[in-house]
């Protein structure tokens, strides 16, 4: 009897020591986040996604309870970051905050080397951003319908601009050529801010972009027409614009902003950051000064993020394929 008691003892001490680091092990996965967390932006301080991410940055101290860093770390065309955050620890406290280059870049550079749809586990989409398909007052096309008939009895004749060759907006217009059956001529610019000096100075007669203060200003001016919107359903931030989709049914290329972590990461982290973000961007403040940057804030689950960067990776692999555009 005494030996069958010690073994007995000796059970619930181990039972005992289990429960323990039991309990111990769950507390610490509740702990999450418990030190701070690092917002990689892959762009200069200045632009869109920067802005975008200090705007996020408060709220999210906030609901997450940790300070969260924004490190812009600029290089190879978003690149540099990007890889920076696949090669990051899966424990939830590095994030990365991209946009559609995301996709892109992988297909259109080589020196890219990393796999959107493998290296990374998605949090949340941020924000969406329609693109305005804008022409010089030459163009004799004052709605899409007639902007496609002009340009299908022109072919080659009009010239469209993009921040460069691979960029979302060459892809876009790229894509808008090939739903509406028309051909133009690529004319690439250093950066965004030229291409719509170029519309205003007819070097080229179309742009899809983003909007801005600038070419709002021209719109009113009279020195440059806005002819659609590239979300299917009209836009706050496009006031009367038609969705290109009423002429082109199907068609939309939106300019997306949203938070991934490195794959691997666990399935609770991935949830409280979620939690975190659809908190923030439910906040008027925020929306607020989203609206302002030319954004709508926009939150979703892990899994319709996922999706969205699952399928705009295969039809922008479509896209350059039947476009023919050169990877560097």
């Amino acid at each position: 009897m005494r030996v069958i008691y010690k073994i007995g003892h000796l059970g619930k001490s181990l039972f005992a020591a289990a429960l323990t680091v039991s309990i111990g092990v769950s507390a610490q996965a509740q702990e999450f986040p418990s030190k701070p967390l690092t917002l990689v932006v892959p762009y200069p301080p200045g632009g869109t996604t920067d802005a975008l991410a200090r705007v996020m940055q408060e709220p999210m101290t906030r609901f997450l309870g940790q300070p969260v860093i924004v490190e812009n770390k600029p290089g190879g065309g978003a690149v540099l970051g990007t890889k920076l955050v696949a090669n990051a620890p899966a424990d939830g406290y590095t994030m990365l905050f991209p946009n559609n280059g995301l996709v892109i870049s992988p297909q259109v550079n080589k020196a890219a080397n990393y796999d959107p749809l493998k290296d990374f586990a998605a949090v949340s989409l941020v924000s969406l951003q329609p693109l305005i398909l804008m022409t010089n007052p030459s163009v004799p096309a004052s709605n899409m319908k007639e902007f496609v008939d002009y340009a299908k009895a022109s072919p080659k004749k009009l010239n469209y601009a993009s921040a460069g060759p691979g960029s979302f907006g060459h892809l876009a217009t790229e894509l808008l050529s090939q739903r509406a059956g028309i051909e133009m001529v690529h004319v690439p610019y250093k950066g965004l801010a030229p291409t719509t000096q170029a519309l205003v100075a007819n070097e080229v007669q179309i742009l899809l972009s983003t909007t801005s203060g600038q070419m709002n200003a021209f719109v009113k001016e009279g020195r440059a027409r806005m002819l659609g919107v590239s979300s299917t359903t009209p836009s706050l931030l496009a006031p009367g614009a038609e969705p290109i989709a009423e002429s082109l049914p199907g068609f939309e290329a939106l300019v997306w902003f949203g938070l991934l972590v490195p794959a691997g990461t666990p399935q609770d982290a991935i949830a409280k950051l979620n939690d975190a973000v659809v908190k923030t961007l439910a906040l008027p403040e925020v929306r607020e000064r989203f609206h302002a940057a030319g954004s709508e804030a926009t939150s979703s689950t892990p899994e319709e993020f996922g999706r969205r960067v699952k399928d705009e990776f295969g039809m922008w692999t479509d896209v350059i394929r039947d476009a023919r555009i050169k990877v560097n």
